[in-house]
Order: structure tokens, then sequence, then C-alpha cells
């Protein structure tokens, strides 16, 4: 590299070629500083946070391009050396962090777009973990194969490897790629989401913490965590009390005895209930409870009574109270609520009952 000569005086590369490099990253990161505040200024004012969300996946990897393309721009104006192998080095260098900058960029601009839209979309928000960790395999995967192939490194037999080691593993990962592929089933097929009360078919019943890649977190009400494996869940029956929605109905089991005056009895088992779900928490006021007879028992009239709670934890509260309240009427109101009766009829001329003695 050759001395510049301005105004008669020579000037030796180690001093003007940083002086004009720190020249000309400082006018890009002036200009690029200008333009996104005017970008942010005009970004406040939309209703949009797709704008938010392109000025920072933008913001670091255009800082890696100005400082990579001063290099690169030095040395093809004024060749830092005359070996060719370092110009070829100084452009691979530059296409590289070009490379690495594009990664970076898409990388944080679709993490950008899940995080807005996570908490709109429900398959986002359920499987936010596992969408997250495939494109960014998917991303840097690209990445580094375009990378390798800018250094002149053939990828073909990189994919033939990747295609048969990715066989082997999947062998090797069977179980975790069937829960895996289980999780995306749950994601796409929403019988339940994160939230929702849910029953299990082997009785376990609780509020559903996280859907993730391998597993599903039920946690009771206890305050215990159930953790099933995804490809378990998709072949069980599973009770949703969430759909078709929250509100739902309890339906509790009484009997009267056969003297009582059934009429009667319904006008104050109904005044109650109505009290009930009007004022104990989780009781839906707006509802009219309702009972219907339905079993000539053994020793009583049988009949259900049918209230409404908020959600299913909520009938836990309603029922203890409606049971309390309801005793505390049916004895002010003479309504006896019978204890179960057998009655044993002999035939007075057969011979007594013998008891054997030991």
């Amino acid at each position: 590299m050759k001395d510049l000569t301005t105004l008669g005086i020579n000037i030796h590369p180690a001093i003007y070629v940083p002086v004009l490099y720190f020249l000309w990253v400082s006018v890009l990161f002036i200009l690029k500083k200008i333009v996104f505040s005017r970008i942010r200024a005009f970004a406040v004012r939309t209703s949009t946070k797709l704008d938010d969300i392109v000025l920072h996946a933008l913001d670091l990897p255009l800082l890696l391009l100005i400082f990579a393309s001063g290099i690169f721009l030095l040395d093809n104006i004024f060749q830092f050396g005359t070996d060719s192998e370092l110009l070829a080095f100084v452009d691979i260098a530059f296409k590289a962090v070009t490379i690495i900058a594009i990664i970076m960029l898409v990388n944080r601009l679709f993490m950008g777009i899940i995080e807005l839209y996570s908490e709109k979309v429900q398959i986002l928000k359920d499987s936010k973990g596992v969408v997250h960790v495939i494109i960014r395999v998917v991303v840097i995967g690209l990445g580094l194969l375009i990378l390798l192939d800018s250094f002149g490194v053939s990828i073909t037999p990189i994919l033939a490897s990747l295609g048969v080691g990715s066989l082997a593993i999947a062998l090797a990962l069977q179980p975790t790629m069937e829960n895996f592929f289980a999780g995306i089933q749950i994601v796409i097929d929403k019988p339940f989401a994160i939230g929702h009360f849910i029953q299990l078919e082997s009785g376990e019943e609780g509020y559903v913490e996280k859907i993730g890649w391998r597993s599903t977190w039920v946690k009771q009400l206890p305050n215990n965590v159930v953790v099933i494996p995804n490809k378990v869940l998709v072949g069980a029956r599973v009770l949703n009390y969430y759909y078709p929605q929250k509100e739902m109905a309890i339906l509790i089991q009484l009997g009267v005895h056969y003297d009582s005056d059934l009429e009667h009895v319904e006008k104050v088992t109904l005044d109650v209930a109505r009290e009930i779900v009007s004022e104990v928490e989780g009781g839906v006021p707006g509802f009219d409870p309702f009972m219907r007879y339905h079993t000539f028992n053994d020793s009583s009239i049988d009949f259900k009574v049918v209230l409404r709670v908020k959600e299913f934890v909520d009938g836990y509260l309603v029922k203890h109270e409606f049971i309390k309240r309801l005793k505390k009427r049916y004895d002010k109101e003479g309504i006896v609520i019978p204890f179960p009766i057998r009655t044993l009829d002999w035939n007075p001329g057969s011979d007594s009952i013998k008891m054997a003695k030991e």
C-alpha cells in the first residue's frame, strides 16, 4: 500500500487508513441515527407495532454492516496489500458478516412477530416456546449452510449427511418425536388451552399450566402438577370444563320423606337455591334454578336441583352453602330428609329365627 500525497505531504497508510475508516463509519452511524430517529417518530404515531419490530430487528445487523463495509470499501479502493489472497479474505469476511447480519435480522424479525401475535393468536400463545425453537433452528441452520457455501465449502455432502443423520436421530428419538408431534396436534386441534380446567381419563383434574413440546402440565387444586406426555394425552379422553364456556350447571341429588308436601318442598328448595346463586360468590345471579322429581326410592322421593356457577371450582362453595342453608330451612319448615329404612316382615305362623350358638 502506497503513501497518500496531499498538498505535498506524504501520509503513511497507518495514519490515513484508520482516519478514513473512522470517518466512513462515523458518517454512516450518524445517518443511521438520523434516519432511525425520524422513522421511530413516525412509528410512534401509528397504531401497528410491526414498524417497531422492524426497527428493533434492523438496529444491530445494520451496525455490523456499517463496521464491515468500512474495511471492505477501503480495501477495494486502496488495496491494503498486493496479495490477492488478502483481498479474497476481506471479501469472504465481508460476505460472512453480511450473512450473519441477515441471520440476526430474520431471527429478530420472526421472534418479534411471534411475541406480538402470541397474545392475539391462541395457537401461538400455547406453543410459543416450540415455535421459537423451530424458527431459530431453521434460520440459523440455513444461514450456516449459506455461510459455508460462501467460503467455498460444498454443502451437498453436508446435506446428504444431514439426511442420513436425521434418519438415525429420528429412530433413536422416536418416543421424543412422538411426543413432539403429539404436542403439535394438540396445538392445532385445540381440545384445551392454557388456563382451561380439565379432567383426565385417569381421574386427575386441574388447570392446564403449560403445553410443551414433550409434555403438558396440569396444575391440580391441591397445588400439585401432573406432567403428562403428549402422546398419552392425545390418545386419552379429556373432559374440558371450559368448553363451550366457563359457566356450567351443577346438579345436587336430594330426597324427602314420602309424607312430605311436594309442592311445598319445591317452593322452599327453589327459594334457597335462588338465594344461593344471587348471594354466594361464584353463582350466576341471572340464572333461575329449577328442580325435578325423578324416583320413588326405598325410603324417599328423590329429586335433583340444578344450579349454575361461573366455573367448575365455584361449584364447591355453591354446593357447600346450598346444603347448609337448605338443611336449616328444611328443619324450620318441618321437611324431613329420611334415613334409609328397611322393613322386615315375618309370617306369624312360621318358626322363630334360631341363632346358632358357638
